[in-house]
């Protein structure tokens, strides 16, 4: 059995006599190396410190490289340091993907050069430690070890030294592996609440698309919280911004008393969505909406020429779920009749591409006669009457792409350059109203909720 100078230890002395000694070191260290391989990515450059039995090469994935660096010669491509001189491998860590550091911080002197070091090299390190939290009464200068951090410490060493912990596992019951990363390469997170109101729980095609586009839109760190007009109750007190729609239309029966109490819970708010049986929708009633905008992107242009003119917080949209619909090339001579049923067992990719098979397509719902026109050589549709009155939505998206409408019932034939045309401008909208929203949450991120 090797011995341990306990002296030395408490010298704070590199024991270099223990180190040369092949018989020191322990086959137990393989289970720290094997759990350590599981931090770290195929066709990784590993450079590991302290690398001993360089254990954690056998257990490396595929595709990674591996170069040891050790008090002493492992092998012949072994980089020799004493870290305790302040001797650091600095250009293999160049080349380095990973560092890794098991079972060798203990015996570390000078732990703020090293780090300095370490922090140089700009890479992930993963480390482990026993810390004095999990040692207990240990005596560690018997076990040759040269310092006693406990997790505050760590944590203190880590931050000022420019690095985080990413992860954690537990070794055994007295040390503790951790992946670090740099924090300048840590994404900042900033969480920002969004209800997002809309009509998601009806199931129909455009509103499941548009529950997926929204997301899509919002900051990867926004946690969103989908209300219906059915669901208002559920919301909660305050939110950084408050969406409703999803590109659909509103209309009078659902601008209640109770949707404007949501839409001010929210420090902003933002309108995604086109108007539909406008003789019944009082310019009073939509203005109600509107007012409380910070801003509108509305549908079509016919939204904005009736209700936003003049109004600074209004801006054409288009309608975004276009862009979702890839322009196609039909291979069926075949007539597709659309109708309310639109296929609600089908999956979203799967209802594209039966739409986009067709030559000819008649539809009585709007979204899957947008998805039509991007790959149809003729459409018709019906309008969708309310106590007879026409919703006006397809009246509206004709003009929007084609610059006029088509009668009802009847056939005819799609211009696909002025679909291009339109799908291309729309895209170029959805891209400003990400950019807008998040500009939106910026600003409000401190401000006090209303």
């Amino acid at each position: 059995m090797v011995r341990i100078d306990r002296d030395q230890a408490i010298a704070r002395k590199t024991d270099k006599a223990r180190w040369s000694d092949p018989t020191a070191l322990e086959a137990a260290w393989d289970a720290r190396a094997r759990i350590a391989a599981n931090f770290i990515p195929a066709g990784t450059r590993v450079l590991d410190l302290g690398c001993g039995k360089m254990s954690l090469r056998n257990f490396l994935p595929f595709g990674s490289s591996y170069q040891g660096c050790d008090l002493v010669a492992r092998d012949g491509q072994t980089i020799v340091c004493d870290f305790n001189k302040g001797e650091f491998p600095t250009e293999a860590a160049a080349k380095a993907d990973v560092i890794s550091l098991l079972g060798v911080l203990e015996y570390v002197t000078d732990v703020e050069t090293f780090f300095t070091h370490l922090r140089s090299t700009g890479r992930d390190v993963i480390l482990s430690y026993c810390a004095t939290d999990l040692s207990g009464t240990l005596d560690r200068a018997s076990l040759g070890w040269l310092n006693s951090f406990s997790f505050v410490d760590l944590a203190e060493l880590f931050d000022r030294h420019g690095l985080a912990i990413e992860c954690t596992q537990l070794v055994d019951t007295i040390q503790i592996l951790m992946r670090l990363t740099p924090i300048e390469r840590r994404a900042s997170i900033n969480p920002r609440s969004v209800a997002v109101i809309s009509y998601n729980d009806v199931g129909n095609f455009g509103d499941r698309l548009g529950y997926h586009m929204i997301n899509t839109l919002l900051p990867s760190d926004a946690t969103v919280h989908h209300l219906t007009f059915q669901t208002l109750a559920r919301a909660h007190d305050s939110y950084d911004m408050v969406v409703l729609g999803i590109g659909n239309s509103i209309y009078q029966p659902i601008i209640t008393d109770a949707l404007l109490d949501v839409m001010m819970r929210g420090k902003a708010r933002v309108g995604i969505f086109g108007t539909q049986y406008r003789e019944v929708l009082p310019r009073a009633s939509i203005d109600r909406v509107v007012d409380r905008l910070d801003m509108w992107f509305a549908r079509y242009e016919d939204d904005v020429l009736m209700y936003g003119r003049g109004r600074s917080n209004v801006t054409h949209l288009g309608d975004w779920l276009i862009d979702q619909f890839p322009l196609s090339m039909p291979t069926d001579d075949g007539q597709l009749n659309i109708g309310d049923e639109i296929w609600q067992d089908l999956p979203l990719d799967r209802t594209i591409q039966q739409i986009q098979r067709f030559k000819k397509v008649f539809s009585t719902r709007l979204h899957p006669l947008l998805c039509a026109l991007t790959s149809a050589e003729t459409v018709a549709y019906t309008e969708q009457p309310a106590a007879g009155i026409a919703s006006g939505k397809f009246r509206s998206m004709l003009i929007d792409i084609f610059g006029r409408t088509y009668p009802e019932n009847e056939f005819f034939a799609v211009d696909r350059e002025a679909v291009a045309r339109y799908k291309l401008r729309v895209h170029g909208n959805i891209a400003k109203v990400g950019a807008q929203i998040e500009a939106i949450l910026r600003n409000v991120a401190v401000a006090p909720a209303p």
